[in-house]
């Protein structure tokens, strides 16, 4: 008696699950699960090549913050940051675009020129950082269609196996439906995945994105002012012992207690 009954389970399962639905779904299922199988794939790529940048950038900042601005220069933290640093690449714009505004013959204020021009670069850093989200709102808005889509053929198949066969019995049903609602299954379980890894990266790159922002508006301001004013934590570093309201740092003179930033991103005023 158990014997018959394991052989019948057995035999169950050999006529209904995911590798027999594939078997007799047709070009369409095979089509509609490497679809599928396609987006999960760049789904975990993206993901894990974003976070991996990301969390690059967000060292990086580190760095920044503990060492950058006790230099003496733009120039000579610029030197001290990785070659490809995100932080770098603002610095050397910022300073490429004051070497420029010399050059123009058509005035413009320098504090437009080089706000401009830092927008730019942190325009380029973002939209570096933003690539690949675009796909993955795309796998987390189709792939439950595309699971459906392959649902319905599916079904659609079963009900004409059902008719041609004359019968409408509960186990000549639910065995070919249920194997369609496979792929409803499948296009879920790639979709869930892609939303939260979306909004994962936005919110990092959001973060990042205020993080540059303010370095940016540091860098406007050290270059407006000649040096004269940096970051309050800069400031404190640098200042000699025993000295007064201003010290020398590098042949410039740090500014005094109350002086603000000359240049302004985002509306953002730093005092030093």
């Amino acid at each position: 008696m158990s014997t018959t009954i394991l052989a019948a389970g057995a035999s169950a399962a050999d006529n209904f699950g995911f590798m027999n639905a594939m078997k007799q779904g047709g070009p369409v299922t095979w089509t509609t699960a490497a679809i599928l199988t396609i987006f999960l794939f760049f789904t975990l790529y993206i993901l894990f090549t974003k976070i991996f940048e990301q969390q690059k950038i967000i060292n990086q900042g580190r760095r920044v913050r503990a060492t950058f601005w006790s230099s003496n220069s733009l120039r000579e933290g610029a030197a001290k940051l990785e070659k490809n640093s995100a932080y770098k690449q603002i610095v050397d714009d910022g300073l490429s675009a004051q070497e420029q505004h010399a050059r123009l013959t058509d005035p413009v204020e320098a504090h437009d020129w080089l706000h401009g021009s830092l927008s730019r670069s942190e325009a380029a850093i973002n939209s570096q950082l933003g690539g690949g989200l675009a796909f993955l709102a795309t796998v987390g808005a189709t792939a439950p269609f595309v699971g459906l889509f392959g649902t319905v053929l599916g079904i659609y198949r079963a009900l004409i196996g059902i008719g041609q066969a004359g019968q409408a019995s509960i186990d000549k049903v639910a065995g070919p439906v249920g194997e369609s609602l496979i792929m409803t299954a499948f296009g879920l379980v790639v979709a869930v995945p892609a939303v939260l890894a979306f909004n994962f990266l936005q919110r990092r790159n959001k973060g990042i994105a205020e993080h540059l922002g303010a370095f940016s508006n540091d860098v406007l301001g050290y270059l407006a002012s000649d040096g004269a004013v940096r970051p309050t934590a800069a400031r404190a570093a640098t200042k000699a012992p025993g000295a007064g309201g201003s010290s020398v740092t590098g042949g410039t003179k740090a500014a005094a207690p109350g002086t603000s930033t000359a240049g302004q991103a985002g509306g953002v005023q730093t005092r030093v």
